[in-house]
């Protein structure tokens, strides 16, 4: 959410901010509804003043005998009172008003994130390995012998109908051994906290991280009120939710591994075959909660955080920093990480780190205490796929695969394989 001291002192700033993300003007009618707000807090206070001012006249009027002064009075502080409650609650209203607008409204991108209309102005900032030349045409995950009998489409859309897959025997195995490795290495090497959250929360916590309420139709919500988590973020993010914390408990890095719930509404048709773009997914999730002079280094190391699970499993990827047209809702400057899948001979996001400033931590409230002293002002929030293990997993199988249809395994996984380093053309750990 936005600051509206700082829309009342630069509304053309605001906005012109705004245009970079292709919104409309909208600094006039916020504005006209603070306004209206504030006159009718100003009028209400007027007609409170008035009516205690004739309260402590009716007591002498009425001791001096002078009826007709007495109910004059009476009837002023009747219609007074009725006066501060209508006010308060026309104000209340446009409050309501207000904080539904703004609700509703992207964050200002940072200045130095490119400008761009879609996905075709985002810059390439880096590369890193060299994808690897194959003596035959590589095959798309779900194509690959070695994940045939581990990888079942039709038994989830007999459960649970299309974007859903049953994984099982070893390919299930290599799933969970990916999740095991990603937090033991942001735990281990990257000092991260790991955290257990739930995946059923409060529609306020989905308000607090900007889910609700303008995308709703991209999760889930329960018959009784309770939405099913896109992604660890709107948990562990939440976790301040309300609260003042300390400063010198900051930065706070936590991570944890999750289901993870998605409609993909508007993603008919894209992405059908294999388990690229699913309902649920699993996912490890990094989110850092930083004073505000902090999170721009943060943002760099969280990426690098990201990068770190790609380059130990030798994965090639590129980094690329989203353009004002592609960023998230929330986000002041995102990176995303895409993966090179042979399969599709192209490079798939596979993490997205973003800043949020301090745009999270106004529709939270949640605000740290100086340690010098002062007032306390808000936090920022940062947020990263560290990484989505199902889109890591298709990067092993189509990176590994081999000409007979077996796959071989990077070597940070061996570990918790049980020391098993292939997969067989019959789907075995061997």
């Amino acid at each position: 959410m936005h600051d509206i001291r700082a829309i009342r002192e630069n509304p053309a700033a605001f906005d012109a901010a705004l245009a970079r993300r292709a919104v409309a003007p909208v600094s006039a009618q916020i504005l006209a509804l603070d306004e209206d707000r504030r006159s009718k807090i100003n009028a209400a206070e007027t007609a409170q003043a008035d009516q205690n001012r004739a309260s402590k006249e009716v007591g002498a009027a009425k001791a001096r005998g002078d009826e007709a002064e007495f109910a004059r009075l009476r009837a002023l502080v009747a219609d007074k009172k009725a006066e501060v409650a209508r006010l308060m609650a026309e104000a209340g209203a446009e409050d309501a008003a207000l904080r539904d607008l703004l609700m509703t409204i992207p964050n200002l991108p940072s200045a130095d994130a490119p400008d761009g209309a879609d996905e075709t102005g985002n810059v390439e900032l880096k590369r890193w390995g060299t994808p690897r030349a194959f003596a035959f045409a590589p095959r798309e995950h779900y194509q690959l012998p070695a994940v045939q009998g581990g990888m079942d489409f039709a038994t989830a859309a007999k459960l649970s109908g299309a974007r859903f897959v049953v994984l099982s025997g070893a390919v299930a195995r290599v799933q969970r051994a990916l999740a095991q490795y990603m937090l033991d290495l942001h735990i281990d090497r990257h000092g991260l906290t790991e955290t257990w959250t739930p995946v059923l929360v409060r529609p306020e916590m989905m308000f607090g991280t900007g889910q609700l309420p303008k995308f709703g139709e991209d999760s889930y919500q329960t018959t009784d009120g309770w939405w099913l988590v896109p992604t660890a973020e709107v948990t562990l993010t939440n976790t301040v939710n309300g609260e003042t914390v300390d400063e010198a408990t900051l930065p706070r890095r936590l991570v944890a591994h999750t289901q993870c719930f998605r409609s993909e509404a508007g993603s008919a048709g894209r992405d059908t075959a294999g388990m690229l773009r699913q309902h649920q997914f699993e996912k490890v999730e990094m989110v850092s909660i930083t004073r505000p002079e902090d999170s721009v280094a943060e943002h760099e190391r969280m990426t690098q955080c990201a990068e770190a699970v790609l380059e130990g499993l030798d994965l090639p990827y590129r980094r690329i920093v989203l353009c004002t047209g592609d960023m998230g809702f929330g986000a002041v400057k995102t990176h995303d990480l895409e993966v090179w899948l042979p399969g599709q001979n192209t490079y798939r996001e596979i993490s997205s780190v973003s800043n949020c400033g301090d745009f999270q931590a106004r529709r939270m409230n949640a605000r740290y205490r100086p340690a010098g002293g002062g007032k306390p002002d808000f936090v920022h929030t940062l947020n990263g796929s560290g990484l989505a293990v199902g889109r890591c997993l298709i990067a092993v199988l189509e990176n590994g695969q081999e000409a007979d249809g077996s796959v071989t395994l990077p070597a940070a996984l061996h570990p918790y394989l049980g020391g098993k380093t292939r997969l067989s053309a019959e789907g075995a750990l061997v």
